[in-house]
């Protein structure tokens, strides 16, 4: 049998408390992705230095702003740097991301404004990844990951 694809995925997906709250994210199929994927997990976030928990952030004219006010697109930038090395030393050309985040949204991110509303685009590391050639996906798309990968090694 072939050897799983390699996947990367944020942290927080699996169950890692590395979310601005200092909560996760972790998804109800996530035995099945594990059976599907050689699962590499990241957190730009953190990678980039910002604390658990911290102040939620938002992309803001092209910026990623705290709620307080704070620039902190300089850490989401490092962190989104360095999680596309790891992924590319490891060998993923696909990624899970969490959706909506600023680093990790992958086709709508919440607005800047923190009222809840979304945007069309994408966070700093799923743009970045999204450049490098590495294949994003929201974790709305989990379940259908798992099928493809079921389906592609018989």
């Amino acid at each position: 049998m072939p050897p799983k694809p390699k996947l990367a995925i944020s942290a927080c997906l699996m169950g890692e408390p590395c979310t601005y709250r200092g909560g996760h994210h972790r998804l109800d199929c996530l035995a099945q992705l594990e059976a599907a994927f050689d699962l590499v997990p990241l957190c730009p976030e953190t990678a980039g230095g910002l604390p658990v928990p911290r102040d939620p952030a938002e992309i803001s004219g092209g910026r990623v702003m705290s709620c307080a006010g704070e620039d902190v697109t300089d850490a989401f930038v490092r962190g989104a740097g360095s999680c596309l090395a790891y992924a590319l030393d490891a060998g993923c050309t696909h990624a899970l991301l969490k959706g909506k985040s600023p680093s990790c949204g992958c086709g709508s991110v919440y607005d800047g404004t923190f009222s809840g509303r979304l945007v069309a685009g994408d966070g700093i590391t799923a743009a970045l990844f999204k450049k490098a050639g590495i294949e994003v996906f929201p974790d709305t798309k989990a379940r259908m990951l798992i099928e493809v990968a079921s389906t592609a090694r018989g």
